[in-house]
């Protein structure tokens, strides 16, 4: 059996913003020696969250291989975002739309708000634990 990944915790918060990633995701290429790209992602959120207050899991696979590098951006009362077309190269964008999505009331953050990079990143965006009362856009 492989080694579990590590799992990083933002110790700071109970409301944290956490990313799942899938570590798995090739982004189309075929298999080789070079590293996964979802896994690079993965590794590049790992060094970045304990300062960005937010926790990363990994997955071992998000079933949309054809999407490119996977996440889901979640956090209590908002909306869970499934991301994809994610790499390590857009890192800095992904933790800028990481602040707008915290600071949202209920974690949408419109195309023209998001970092370019991402404008069409959004796959679909699932019911957390939304109340009967929240709005819902």
């Amino acid at each position: 059996m492989a080694d579990p990944l590590p799992y990083a915790e933002a110790g700071q918060s109970s409301v944290s913003p956490v990313f799942h990633v899938c570590v798995t995701c090739r982004r189309g290429l075929p298999v080789g020696n070079d590293p996964v790209q979802g896994r690079q992602l993965y590794d590049a959120l790992l060094d970045q969250a304990a300062e960005g207050d937010f926790s990363v899991q990994p997955v071992e696979c998000m079933a949309a291989c054809s999407r490119g590098c996977m996440a889901t951006l979640s956090m209590p009362e908002k909306w869970t975002f499934v991301l994809g077309e994610l790499g390590p190269e857009k890192l800095s964008d992904l933790l800028a739309y990481l602040q707008l999505y915290r600071a949202s009331k209920t974690g949408t953050v419109m195309p023209s708000k998001r970092p370019a990079s991402l404008s069409d990143m959004v796959i679909a965006r699932l019911p957390s634990s939304l109340s009967a009362s929240q709005e819902l856009s």
